[in-house]
């Protein structure tokens, strides 16, 4: 990519420039091109695109292409052109019926703007992510490398939370692309700065710890997944949303998956949130569990239609194909030895092949301590705590804990400063999650979240 200068230049003072900038605004895409392609103070160079011509015709002037037919986008440099750069891509990507820039020149600015320049346009930065989203239409995979990019370069370090990333975990979960989440998501959110990010909202930290629940259920990390779903229902809300009800249906599910049995929620849970939940046939299902699988598939089976169209069916199965598991662990608490035809009646499995399989498979993976005898004969033995925890660690643990629910804290009273916020809060509305997280909701066909379970 080329950087052509549009005419002689000459070194400037910051204030001779920004007197420049003042008496000869740019009129024209031509003229803030030559502008942009000066030597310019970046602070002047981020007034001057911001006040270009009248803010309703900025964008659709920065979209187009330049009176000669030659693209703007040719002529700056994604590093040291960034704001210009950052502007005019920005708006291709979002105004109908631009010329579409090339996807090399989008990865190329994703790879190697300056994020100095980029902070002065923050912004802009959003609109970027949401414009790459929208530009990729039904191949949404093309997107996630660039996102990767810019998530992974813009802010200072990866412990802030900007909009970037539930934009980027929302392309990552509907594309299956789980494995790119990860260097994201196993990097802790320990920083919000609305000067980085001052469109961030309170249901962005919502969406990206929930699209990390799924990234990590998919991968069968259960730990990690209960931890995201975990915040997500525990974050401080006056009004729970559809979100954090959603959050609460897989945070108990994976539950049952990790502990046999869903835990009590937390007691700072909205009070309102539980009241819904104890009504819904989650709660009922989670009541009975573990059961033989013959005793829990009626129990679903009832309302298949509900859990298939919130995208949890599959989950379900996965709670009740581990049932057996749990039943023999129960059964390690109550018998020192039993048999296998014994254990096959108790858990609801017919073949005696099948419970040894079992039983071995969970020595293995260290859910048990047993062994089986030549004539069918399992002992089972009781161990120490399979996890040691040092003293510093807990406290490590504790420390991040509280911080997290600083920050939720923090930014819960940032957006009620806000007046906009507080009107939408007051028309019980979430107008802030926009048209792409209606996938949340589970309110397309096909290709949904849950279905990554």
């Amino acid at each position: 990519m080329s950087n052509t200068a549009a005419g002689p230049s000459t070194a400037t003072s910051p204030s001779t420039t920004n007197t420049n900038a003042q008496q000869h605004a740019p009129a024209t895409l031509e003229e803030l091109l030559h502008f942009l392609l000066s030597e310019q103070e970046n602070s002047a160079v981020q007034q001057t695109l911001k006040n270009f011509v009248a803010n309703k015709n900025r964008d659709s002037i920065l979209a187009s292409v330049l009176a000669s037919g030659q693209d703007p986008l040719d002529l700056l440099h994604p590093e040291t052109n960034t704001l210009g750069f950052l502007y005019i891509l920005s708006a291709r990507l979002n105004v109908p019926n631009a010329p579409p820039p090339q996807l090399a020149a989008v990865e190329a600015f994703c790879r190697s703007f300056s994020p100095t320049q980029a902070r002065l346009a923050p912004e802009r930065v959003t609109a970027l992510a949401k414009g790459i989203v929208h530009a990729s239409g039904d191949n949404l995979k093309f997107a996630v490398a660039p996102l990767r990019d810019l998530i992974t370069r813009y802010p200072p370090n990866m412990s802030y939370l900007t909009t970037i990333h539930p934009i980027f975990l929302n392309a990552c979960v509907s594309t299956q692309n789980y494995t790119s989440a990860l260097p994201i998501l196993t990097s802790p959110i320990l920083n919000i700065d609305l000067h980085l990010s001052p469109d961030l909202h309170y249901n962005d930290n919502l969406i990206y710890h929930y699209a990390g629940g799924i990234v990590f259920g998919a991968l069968k990390r259960w730990t990690e997944a209960e931890e995201c779903f975990e915040i997500v229902v525990t974050a401080p809300n006056q009004v729970p949303s559809a979100l954090q009800a959603e959050g609460l249906k897989k945070l108990t599910l994976v539950q049952l998956i990790l502990h046999g049995k869903a835990l009590p929620p937390p007691k700072f849970t909205n009070s309102v949130l539980i009241r819904q939940f104890k009504n819904s046939p989650y709660f009922n299902f989670a009541k009975g569990y573990p059961r033989t699988i013959a005793k829990l598939e009626p129990l679903v089976m009832k309302d298949e239609e509900l859990f298939k169209t919130e995208r949890n069916w599959g989950l379900i199965q996965q709670v009740i194909s581990r049932a057996p598991r749990w039943l023999i662990k129960r059964l390690t608490h109550i018998y020192l030895t039993l048999g296998l035809s014994d254990i096959a009646s108790q858990i609801g499995v017919r073949s005696e092949d099948e419970v040894r399989a079992l039983v071995l498979d969970m020595v293995d993976t260290g859910e048990i301590i047993a062994s089986i005898s030549a004539s069918g004969t399992v002992t089972f033995s009781d161990a120490a705590s399979q996890f040691s925890y040092s003293k510093e660690e807990i406290d490590q643990a504790l420390a991040l804990a509280q911080e997290q629910s600083r920050l939720l804290l923090q930014l819960e009273r940032e957006m009620n400063l806000s007046k906009e916020y507080i009107a939408k809060a007051l028309k019980h509305k979430d107008e802030a999650w926009g048209a792409p997280d209606e996938e949340m909701y589970n309110t397309h066909s096909g290709g949904g979240w849950g279905d990554d379970f």
